[in-house]
């Protein structure tokens, strides 16, 4: 196949959105992905969550962007991607969570977010029945929401084709092609696709996948659970997210989505690291009996379903995008720390300024922050 401009490994939650601003700026581009369809990994496997509520002031700016093309795409283009403007709550019960919620406002702020801390009358409100015995308040962000995971990457999917871009279902890539250390393309089960540049959107087997150009990727993939309840009458629309840790878990987090399912999700502590997606016995017990002690009005809800997904975490919670340091023409945008679909379109678009030339002052700043070159000694990222 002649004239790639670009090839993008994955057809997920940050490697379709990457593929449609690519297109959209006039590259050819063609994406391969080892699933049958889009999104068909981690990315139907997000709960649907979306925020610009950040403390890191370059995930604030992407995540800002994104909840625009988020929340005006059926306007814009027509697909229903069930966004749902909810925003998020963090409630608060003990006095150092409310330090650190608070100490992080100024700054998220001063980058455009719509956040303010409110006292307990106000959260009850938000989500009636929330346990009020200790309730010191919490942060909430009104403009963030949720939207469905698989009929957005779809729509975004179609609207990349129409913008020329090409999709390889079903071909799974096996070598990045290096030659003089620089990347010329890839070689996949079934064919060899030159192109000066490829994009690694692999997510959770980056690692792997970069290993293949004798590139060390520090992408360690960890599992999450999550489930879905019956549709009920509604009660709240908010992510509320507990910060405070559990027997084996840090935070946990929940919403009811548009059409008035509960999802959820809970952290493990320790991480559950690899790639293993098969259910447990301990996730719902785990997760159902925290949710409930928040809300006891949950505990009549029939869950359907449980699944389980992973989170490409960097070492320091925050993205790793940019050019490799190491192989010319390799561009990463991986490591969402399980943010990939919140985050895929403003990443997307600013993969594709970078790419192709056009990144401007402040686009250089964020990818200062997200280098693949940076020092990972430190965890950057306070509401990863």
């Amino acid at each position: 196949m002649d004239n790639i401009d670009v090839i993008v490994a994955g057809a997920g939650s940050v490697g379709v959105p990457t593929a449609m601003s690519l297109a959209a700026m006039g590259l050819k581009t063609l994406v391969v992905d080892g699933k049958p369809s889009p999104g068909q990994g981690d990315n139907k496997r997000a709960i649907g969550g979306i925020r610009a509520t950040h403390s890191d002031p370059a995930k604030i700016r992407v995540g800002l962007r994104s909840l625009e093309i988020f929340s005006t795409w059926k306007e814009t283009h027509g697909d229903d991607i069930e966004w749902l403007k909810g925003g998020y709550l963090f409630p608060v019960y003990r006095e150092q969570e409310a330090h650190a919620l608070k100490k992080l406002l100024p700054l998220q702020q001063q980058f455009g977010l719509n956040i303010d801390f409110i006292d307990p009358d106000q959260l009850l409100q938000i989500v009636p029945g929330i346990d009020a015995s200790g309730l010191l308040g919490g942060t909430f962000s009104p403009d963030d929401g949720s939207a469905s995971p698989l009929l957005a990457i779809n729509a975004f999917a179609r609207k990349a084709l129409d913008n020329s871009a090409r999709f390889h279902f079903n071909e799974r890539i096996d070598t990045l092609l290096v030659e003089k250390g620089r990347v010329v393309g890839v070689q996949t089960d079934k064919g060899r696709y030159r192109a000066p540049v490829v994009v690694d959107a692999a997510g959770a087997y980056s690692r792997p996948l970069c290993a293949t150009a004798g590139v060390d990727l520090p992408v360690i993939p960890d599992s999450h659970e999550g489930a879905i309840t019956e549709p009920v009458a509604r009660m709240f629309s908010c992510m509320v997210v507990d910060l405070r840790p559990g027997p084996g878990s840090k935070n946990y987090y929940f919403y009811q989505n548009i059409h008035g399912q509960v999802v959820f999700c809970i952290t493990p502590d320790p991480p559950i690291l690899g790639t293993d997606t098969r259910e447990t016995s301990v996730f719902l017990p785990q997760a159902a009996a925290r949710m409930v002690a928040l809300i006891p009005r949950l505990k009549t809800l029939r869950v359907r379903r449980v699944w389980r997904g992973c989170y490409p975490m960097s070492p320091d919670g925050s993205p790793i995008v940019g050019w490799s340091p190491e192989i010319e023409g390799l561009f990463h945008i991986t490591g969402m720390c399980g943010q990939g679909f919140m985050l895929g379109p403003g990443m997307g678009e600013l993969a594709a300024r970078m790419i192709s030339g056009t990144a401007s002052d402040q686009d250089q700043a964020a990818m200062e922050i997200f280098s693949p070159a940076r020092q990972f000694s430190e965890v950057r990222e306070a509401l990863k």
